[in-house]
């Protein structure tokens, strides 16, 4: 049977277009952004062309556009160049308890330099109340942290109101939307932030690049010291290459149009599982409030892995993890209060734009036929 991919949210494959806009580096425009010479120059034009996307893309200032490594890097960025930029004596954090873990083992990393972290519940859904947000800013609250799409549930949080609380104490608002680029609007002035992470290998650009958005006027800490790549901000020579495969990735980013089309996919996908299945399948998530490409579901009673294994060829995601022979829940539907019975069950189906129609009802298919059909 042909394998089918699934799993979109955890990494996508490279856009040919993509792969076409890397190739002159990969042949003949080898040359470091920052020689002045004739090697130099072109990578550099194309360093700043690229950097130009990526600002069209989020409405942003070509300036505010810091290339990284990837959303793990400017999500560490963000928080720990606040933190030591701070001239503060005391340093307060706010984020959410379903953040992804390159904002949460930071901010843990930060409590032992002794920050204060305040942790925002959710609901059942997986989003964040805003009065929770108002509540818990406090003198020395110097970052709010909270994502802009759940990378596991696909919940969208009130990203508008939140950053218009943060604008009120005058506190910068930083955004993790490494899930929501391609698939929903991440233009910063609608949105309201001042920082903003973005993955390249999360919409068909390759791992290892990714971005920060810093809005003209907010000053962080470097995160990599030594000579003044990216206008000081981030050490180490600029790859040309892998920043002209995230411009492009970009441009075609800027088209959500085909986000019909996978959305549709993905609600037949859940009407025929709960057509199968009945009340012995669970969403997980907000009904309406998520991504277009997301489908968490829990296969109650199950363990997510398990159902998994009996599918022939299909890369999804689970709710759960494996440790020293242990099923631990999943942290995200923990904070969401779902009952470990059906957390451990979860099983996470990320579309993207190859997904095919054909393909999903492959997969129902093939759950028909290892789990047993409500009457």
């Amino acid at each position: 049977m042909r394998p089918i991919y699934l799993d979109y949210n955890a990494s996508t494959p490279i856009d040919p277009v993509v792969a076409a806009a890397m190739r002159p580096f990969l042949e003949t425009a080898f040359g470091n952004p920052s020689s002045p010479h004739w090697a130099g120059q072109p990578a550099k034009a194309a360093l700043e062309e690229a950097r130009s996307k990526v600002a069209h893309l989020l409405g942003a200032e070509v300036d505010e556009i810091v290339f990284t490594s990837g959303g793990s890097e400017a999500n560490n960025f963000a928080l720990k160049g606040a933190f030591f930029g701070s001239t503060r004596a005391r340093c307060h954090i706010v984020t959410t308890r379903v953040e992804h873990p390159s904002i949460v083992t930071p901010c843990q990393f930060l409590e032992r330099l002794s920050a204060e972290i305040t942790w925002l519940p959710v609901d059942g859904t997986g989003r964040i109340d805003p009065d929770d947000l108002r509540r818990a800013i406090v003198a020395d609250t110097v970052l709010i942290s909270v994502m802009h799409a759940n990378n596991e549930v696909g919940t969208i949080q009130p990203i508008e109101d939140c950053a218009a609380i943060a604008r009120e104490h005058g506190i910068p608002f930083h955004t993790d939307a490494a899930q929501s680029v391609g698939k929903i609007p991440t233009r910063v002035d609608v949105l309201g932030v001042d920082l903003l992470t973005i993955a390249g290998h999360k919409f068909y650009a390759p791992k290892g690049i990714g971005a920060l958005y810093v809005r003209n006027g907010i000053t962080l800490e470097p995160l990599i010291h030594g000579a003044g790549h990216e206008g000081g901000r981030r050490a180490g020579t600029e790859s040309a290459l892998l920043a002209a495969a995230l411009g492009e990735a970009c441009v075609l980013a800027s088209a959500l149009s085909d986000m019909e089309r996978v959305s549709a996919l993905r609600d037949r996908f859940w009407a025929a599982l709960r057509d199968r299945f009945g009340n012995t399948v669970a969403l997980n998530g907000h009904p309406k409030l998520r991504l277009p490409n997301t489908l968490n579901v829990s296969f109650i009673g199950r363990i997510g892995a398990d159902v998994l294994a009996e599918l022939d060829g299909v890369a999804a995601s689970t709710g759960s993890a494996c440790h020293a022979g242990r099923i631990e829940l999943s942290p995200v539907l923990e904070a969401m209060g779902v009952p470990p019975e059906v957390g451990m069950g979860a099983v996470r189906f990320s579309l993207g734009r190859g997904t095919t129609a054909e393909e999903i009802d492959s997969v129902v298919a093939q759950l028909s036929n290892v789990l047993p059909r409500t009457a």
